[in-house]
């Protein structure tokens, strides 16, 4: 399964283009431009499977520094700022990572 099967390559191209500068990722903004927020539960759960690299069931801060690159290979890395608030963000139960329900209510809600 690719993130093409599930969003339109057009509205990731978009959300991508809009953080390009270093800094100004917004995870909200990013989900409502790419369609991710708009989609359903499982499939909010299948993207989360794709960006968990290493099928670990979390995604670790090490996958998420390059959470832009499994949308459109060649995309900047995010800041280590950027990162670690995209973590805290989501990241209920602080233990320094995102699982999938997390993803899930993080893009969902």
């Amino acid at each position: 399964m690719s993130l093409t099967s599930i969003l339109s390559a057009e509205a990731i191209a978009n959300a991508v283009k809009d953080c390009q500068a270093p800094d100004s990722f917004c995870y909200k903004k990013f989900f409502q431009l790419c369609g991710l927020s708009s989609k359903t539960s499982q499939e909010v759960k299948d993207v989360f499977q794709i960006l968990d690299e290493d099928n670990s069931g979390f995604i670790e801060e090490s996958e998420l520094k390059y959470f832009l690159q499994r949308f459109v290979p060649g995309a900047r890395t995010l800041t280590e700022a950027e990162t670690k608030s995209f973590i805290s963000a989501a990241d209920d139960d602080n233990d320094g990572r995102i699982g999938a329900e997390e993803f899930q209510t993080m893009v969902l809600s």
